[in-house]
């Protein structure tokens, strides 16, 4: 389905929110750079369900908080995974030529300049994060930890290492990796949500995203085998070509699909344990399960 297309369960206000946030920023780079930042933002821009931002202003909204004070902190979650997706691209990890419908970063601006695209977003992350991000002192140091954290040794880049490393065998190797790959990263959005609406406890909202996060995996591993190109807006059948450990190969494709129904399941049960009106976030879930693309 085209990139633009609205299911009718997403929050699309919340969508657009973060769209127009992404699409003001200005990095303020020196005229010379300007290529650069072309390279960060040709990738920064090219659409998606942004789920990452989206959970953080969800699950703020749930608390009753002004959305556009944590937009600083969304956005940087978008900047982190857009920085991810470049690196992960490139021809030295999955070598990939198509992301979100159209050449990837190194294709388009080549291999050294992709490199310092990720960089680049990632720097600015931090600093939307420290330099705009409103609120008590405490509750951005917490969510800078977090996402410190989220995308470090212990979290994502830690994940990437032993998925490129081939260290995942199955079963308890394949949910550390794609905890610390993928779930990190969509649990700490929705932490830093309840963190930086005061949120005591961010335990229970910890549990729901990191369930929501095993869900994504499954589902993504699905649609690597049975997803289509055009929908998906990246190559599918990678994983298979790159002998890759993953829900379909260790468990067939009929059960990893009851997997996911059943991880979806458990995040709807963790779900109804938060306070608030969590539609939003009930939305993200629906999504991330039915998702075609």
């Amino acid at each position: 389905m085209p990139a633009d297309h609205q299911e009718p369960w997403y929050p699309a206000d919340l969508l657009a929110l973060v769209e127009g946030y992404l699409e003001g920023l200005d990095f303020g780079a020196d005229r010379r750079a300007a290529p650069l930042v072309e390279a960060m933002r040709y990738s920064l821009l090219a659409g998606g369900k942004r789920i990452r931002p989206v959970l953080t202003l969800a699950t703020a909204r749930s608390r009753g908080a002004d959305l556009q004070s944590v937009l600083p902190t969304a956005a940087a979650l978008e900047l982190i995974h857009t920085y991810s997706l470049i690196h992960d691209d490139l021809p030295a990890i999955d070598d990939d030529t198509l992301r979100r419908g159209r050449a990837t970063c190194h294709v388009v601006y080549g291999e050294d300049v992709a490199i310092l695209a990720g960089d680049g977003l990632f720097a600015e992350a931090f600093g939307l994060v420290l330099g705009r991000q409103s609120g008590d002192a405490g509750c951005v140091l917490a969510a800078v930890t977090e996402i410190a954290r989220a995308t470090g040794v212990r979290g994502m880049v830690g994940g990437q290492y032993m998925d490129v490393a081939g260290l995942a065998a199955g079963g308890d190797d394949l949910t550390t990796l794609h905890t610390l790959k993928t779930g990190r990263l969509i649990e700490a959005a929705v932490v830093c949500g309840a963190v930086l609406s005061g949120a005591a406890d961010a335990a229970p909202y910890r549990a729901f995203a990191a369930e929501l996060g095993l869900l994504f995996q499954i589902v993504d591993d699905i649609l690597d085998v049975a997803g289509d190109e055009t929908e998906l807006g990246k190559s599918v059948g990678k994983d298979v070509a790159q002998d890759k450990v993953t829900y379909v190969s260790c468990y067939g494709l009929e059960r990893a699909a009851s997997l996911a129904a059943e991880s979806a399941d458990r995040a709807r049960t963790l779900l109804r344990k938060l306070p608030g009106d969590t539609s939003d976030l009930a939305a993200v879930t629906d999504y991330v399960h039915r998702r075609r693309h």
